[in-house]
């Protein structure tokens, strides 16, 4: 694949961006909503799909429909520079957690990834879908069973919540993971989706009833800090419209004088 090739620079600690720099005529594509800021003469475009699909408007068509599997925008958007010097564009992590850079040459050409975990790649690398094999298994599993797959020899940028723990399996080695809690992993990795024993323990224990095996040899990032979670802790502390008195019952009050109510 004719990846163009981009320096970057990774700014902060719980709430990263990334700096990607462009020379003349070079091109990064990134989810519809990620930038962040960029210089003067750096050209916006929104395309269908990665712009890597090729097979003229069926072929991009296609590729486009892909990423609505994955509940992913039929659009993606381009920068590029169209000045005479270096320029720089920079893309926003859309919550807590860390920006992970991947050279796709190092890693055998593909990564396979959380269906949302996508921030921003070098223009040529192709973003599509990875089915599950085992379809019933993927089903039961949620978010285990469409995953997104990064390919070509550039660098992409996928971004995960928390603290991010790299793990490099051996042949032969497993590792169980919520299946929420996994970022990325490569395409030598044996994927599946597996039923937890104990149900009881499941249901009174909080978690789920499905985890996620891998078995090396190949590569897993793996998040402490998924957004569902995330998002089900904030939910959790929201203030109800029962009359109930919790945490954020004062705020609300606050928050309703100040409008007036």
């Amino acid at each position: 694949m004719n990846n163009h090739e981009i320096d970057y620079k990774i700014y902060g600690d719980d709430m990263q961006f990334v700096e990607v720099e462009l020379d003349p005529d070079e091109t990064v594509v990134a989810e519809a909503g990620s930038l962040m800021m960029m210089d003067h003469d750096i050209r916006m475009e929104t395309i269908f799909g990665d712009g890597a699909s090729s097979g003229g408007l069926v072929g991009k068509l296609f590729g486009a429909g892909k990423r609505v599997l994955t509940g992913e925008s039929l659009f993606m958007t381009t920068f590029t520079n169209q000045g005479s010097e270096k320029k720089h564009v920079s893309f926003a992590s859309p919550y807590p957690g860390k920006i992970i850079p991947m050279d796709l040459s190092e890693l055998n050409g593909k990564i396979i990834c959380q269906k949302d975990a996508f921030l921003a790649a070098a223009k040529g690398v192709s973003v599509g879908i990875e089915f599950q094999k085992k379809i019933g298994a993927g089903f039961f599993g949620g978010e285990g069973f469409i995953m997104q797959k990064l390919e070509g020899d550039g660098m992409a940028f996928v971004h995960a919540g928390g603290t991010i723990h790299k793990k490099e399996l051996k042949r032969g080695d497993k590792l169980r993971v919520d299946t929420g809690c996994l970022v990325a992993m490569t395409s030598g990795i044996d994927y599946n989706i597996e039923f937890v024993k104990g149900v009881k323990t499941a249901l009174f224990g909080g978690e789920g009833l499905f985890f996620a095996t891998l078995e090396g040899p190949g590569t897993v990032w793996v998040q402490s800090l998924p957004f569902s979670r995330l998002a089900s802790r904030v939910f959790a502390a929201m203030p109800h419209n029962d009359g109930s008195k919790d945490e954020g019952s004062i705020a609300k009050g606050l928050f309703n004088m100040l409008d007036g109510r």
